[in-house]
């Protein structure tokens, strides 16, 4: 049987899908919240019985925190093995006035820009997901069989830190080895293009506080000759920059790659609107390093930002205290070969030489991971690449992205897995936030694209 029936039977099953998708996110599974570990439960054991439910003989596997589903099909035929990664567990809903409906009571809902799946989870990552699984339900509905060996793997808290995954990775690393592992927790282009992510940045987290007196102080009395704090952290986050934006940690730029020059070409050829995208949130002018692009800052370019600060009085009105201590919460995105724990050690040092001789310094770290990069010399990923031209009639993007994804690093360091980085989300999505969507185009194109994918791959 051809591709093309494959796509009918999804085109024919959408309204069916679209209930089963519905279904499973009137589900709480709010993994950072105990109250809903019972909800966690409930929707691990969902997945696992509508997968079987298409011969797919998955299972719930337990571990310290919240249950993974795991299910093998398909012969070893040589070709690829391909696994199929996505989250169950979804984001707290607060705050609940700021939702235009129970974000547990899920809805197709008009728009101006068309039908959208409203709900908590609709697009992060359960919308997501379901794309995989409803391709794979038309596939067995058409073919009767399976094309290759694949397996599924869906974690349930992903959004709570992913305690129970690298430790679950580790025994059992044989049963999950695949040659690619497909990962559907990323969005559009500009919410138009269908892209590959190929770059995800690496993540360094640090808090610092500085103390100098060893209590708050009448400003009157010592102000001016005591040290203040505030003052010595303002000119150290005030020095981690320079007039050009780049980042004044030493040795920061070490391992840091320049791009090639057909990813470059690439690049340039999306045309993003760097003044739209700024002007969506009151601004307007690139902040980054000054002789680097707009698409370079955002995907493949360090950064360093303070996340929080804070010291001294910070109620209504004024008290004129000069304080004992300050402190800031400073973040680092990697990339490239970055080593997070050499440039951990350079910016304490870094810190630690600036201080006056009465002031001194505590350190709190909250992560350190690398950057993760695929290369895309194999065929695997131009077929996929043309596949999702195929489906969107536009031509598909070899993308960077933002943020920090850890899982496709686990793929890579404890499985040798690649990754291959493919969603369907778009800017919109309101991800995390208050009246969460996912367009219907996106779940039904989704669902295509997975099947020409498969197809093309295989």
């Amino acid at each position: 049987m051809s591709l093309d029936a494959v796509l009918a039977q999804i085109d024919k099953d959408l309204p069916a899908a679209t209930e089963r998708l519905l279904e499973l996110l009137r589900i709480k599974s709010i993994s950072t919240d105990p109250a809903f570990k019972e909800d966690c439960q409930e929707a691990a054991d969902w997945l696992v019985k509508d997968l079987q439910s298409i011969g797919i003989p998955a299972e719930k596997r337990e571990t310290p925190g919240h249950p993974m589903v795991v299910g093998h099909i398909g012969p070893e035929t040589g070709k690829p093995h391909l696994l199929f990664y996505g989250h169950y567990d979804v984001q707290p809903v607060d705050p609940l006035n700021l939702w235009d409906r129970d974000p547990f009571d899920p809805a197709v809902e008009e728009t101006d820009a068309g039908p959208v799946i409203r709900g908590r989870g609709a697009a992060d990552d359960k919308g997501q997901l379901m794309t995989f699984v409803e391709a794979f339900r038309a596939w067995k509905e058409v073919k009767g069989d399976w094309p290759c060996r694949i397996t599924f793997f869906f974690e349930g808290e992903e959004e709570s830190g992913s305690p129970s995954l690298v430790p679950f990775m580790e025994e059992n690393a044989d049963e999950l080895r695949a040659d690619y592992a497909m990962i559907c927790d990323t969005g559009m282009f500009e919410s138009k293009t269908p892209s590959i992510v190929t770059m995800l940045r690496g993540l360094l987290g640090e808090e610092l506080t500085i103390t100098a007196p060893d209590k708050d102080l009448h400003s009157g009395m010592f102000g001016g000759i005591a040290m203040n704090p505030v003052r010595v952290l303002s000119k150290i986050i005030a020095s981690l920059h320079d007039d050009q934006g780049r980042i004044t940690v030493p040795g920061f730029y070490d391992g840091v790659p320049e791009l090639s020059d057909e990813l470059e070409a690439q690049w340039q050829g999306l045309a993003f609107d760097h003044s739209a995208f700024l002007g969506d949130v009151g601004l307007s002018d690139p902040a980054g390093e000054q002789d680097r692009t707009p698409l370079e800052m955002i995907w493949s370019r360090p950064t360093c930002e303070v996340n929080g600060i804070g010291g001294g009085y910070q109620g209504d009105g004024f008290k004129t205290v000069l304080p004992s201590q300050a402190s800031a919460k400073i973040s680092f995105r990697l990339v490239g070969d970055q080593d997070p724990l050499a440039i951990r050690e350079n910016f304490r040092k870094m810190v630690e030489d600036m201080l006056p001789a009465d002031c001194s310094a505590e350190w709190a770290d909250h992560g350190a991971s690398r950057a993760s990069g695929t290369a895309t010399d194999a065929p695997a990923f131009g077929q996929a690449l043309k596949a999702l031209t195929d489906e969107w009639n536009v031509p598909a993007a070899y993308i960077g992205c933002g943020g920090s994804i850890p899982i496709a690093g686990h793929f890579q360091n404890i499985l040798d897995t690649t990754p291959m980085l493919i969603g369907f989300g778009k800017d919109d999505d309101q991800i995390h936030s208050p009246n969460e969507k996912y367009d219907m185009e996106s779940f039904h194109k989704g669902m295509r694209s997975w099947a020409r994918i498969l197809d093309a791959v295989t």
